[in-house]
């Protein structure tokens, strides 16, 4: 249910994310444009939770600033107990590197590395050993054993993905966000990535936050977020891909 544009984490959840006041402002020429509008929004630790919304409503701004890439013009974000408004660049980059994954819907790959060498890639980056034990667990769940030695362009695109999932998650991140991730995916691969993530939640407890254009993507979330003109709208547990397309639809009119 939605509150007065604020989504709450179930009474005694520990809560992934938390913004409270969130504005994100910019110029575009002699106009100002507000992309998100005073967003108060808490994540709960170890769901799925999806974020849609027309084009235009704050839903790509929201993953940016929730995530460290981008910084609110005023209000507060914090990941698990650290705000992250007030970091300098070095420390946010610190941040992403140690205890967030990043997955897109261009894979964002490196074509000239392995498999198993773009899955380390941020491991490297900041100096530090990987845990075997955890990576050979984690190509099992991701289901990319025996595809470690070969090149992205060897791979399906939903193998792609995969690698792209396994490499958000190899530093046991405490956030993975996940910026329209079927969006180059047919329709089969696309649902096999979902059963994915759902595992990736249900099993090893990982928080995703997934940002999506699609209803039926969205519908495979524990939670769905459903922003317009910079706000929350409706916050909806286990909506149907049905329901979620008629608010989408509403909200594309003008509706309420």
């Amino acid at each position: 249910m939605t509150v007065s544009g604020t989504t709450e984490a179930p009474a005694g959840t520990a809560t992934a994310i938390r913004l409270d006041g969130v504005c994100r402002r910019y110029r575009d020429g002699d106009r100002t444009v507000t992309a998100l509008d005073a967003v108060d929004l808490r994540i709960p630790v170890g769901r799925f939770t999806a974020v849609m919304g027309p084009s235009g409503s704050g839903k790509s701004t929201l993953l940016h600033c929730a995530s460290g890439l981008d910084t609110p013009t005023s209000g507060t974000i914090r990941i698990g107990d650290t705000e992250i408004t007030g970091m300098r660049e070095t420390a946010r980059t610190r941040l992403r590197r140690e205890r967030v994954g990043f997955v897109f819907q261009s894979y964002n790959l490196m074509p000239s590395l392995t498999i198993g060498d773009n899955i380390t890639l941020p491991l490297r980056l900041a100096d530090r050993r990987p845990d075997h034990a955890w990576l050979h667990d984690l190509i099992g769940h991701v289901g990319l054993r025996g595809l470690l030695n070969r090149r992205p362009s060897e791979l399906s695109g939903g193998q792609q993905q995969r690698a792209a999932l396994a490499r958000a998650l190899v530093a046991r991140p405490d956030v993975v966000f996940a910026d329209e991730p079927t969006g180059a995916l047919d329709l089969r691969t696309a649902a096999e990535v979902l059963d994915l993530f759902g595992r990736m939640v249900s099993e090893l407890g990982q928080t995703i936050v997934m940002v999506t254009h699609d209803p039926v993507a969205a519908a495979r979330a524990d939670v769905t977020v459903v922003m317009s003109d910079g706000r929350i709208a409706d916050t909806l547990a286990r909506p149907s891909a049905e329901r979620l397309a008629h608010r989408l639809a509403r909200l594309e009119r003008g509706a309420a």
